[in-house]
């Protein structure tokens, strides 16, 4: 019985495990990629606001930061993604 169970896991659980890898790369980078479109209002605010306030020059700053981090995450999530399905 144990036999079987190896012979199970040795054949089909690659073929389960490697989808559901590129699966959650795909999520994750999707999430990453909603977070750095989600600070365009704020972003978008921030810079038209400038020359009412010298504290909203730091505030797009960070803003864009935050926007070009979660960017690149994204980014390079679906790049992980994109090299595990082609992995043989």
């Amino acid at each position: 019985m144990l036999k079987l169970a190896q012979t199970f896991y040795r054949s089909v659980m690659p073929g389960v495990i490697k989808p559901l890898h590129v699966l959650w790369n795909e999520v994750i980078g999707f999430v990453f990629v909603v977070l750095a479109a989600a600070t365009a209002p704020a972003g978008w605010r921030y810079y038209r606001a400038i020359d009412a306030d010298s504290n909203n020059v730091f505030r797009l700053a960070l803003t864009l930061a935050f926007a070009a981090t979660m960017a690149y995450f994204g980014i390079t999530s679906f790049l992980k993604a994109r090299r595990i399905r082609r992995r043989a």
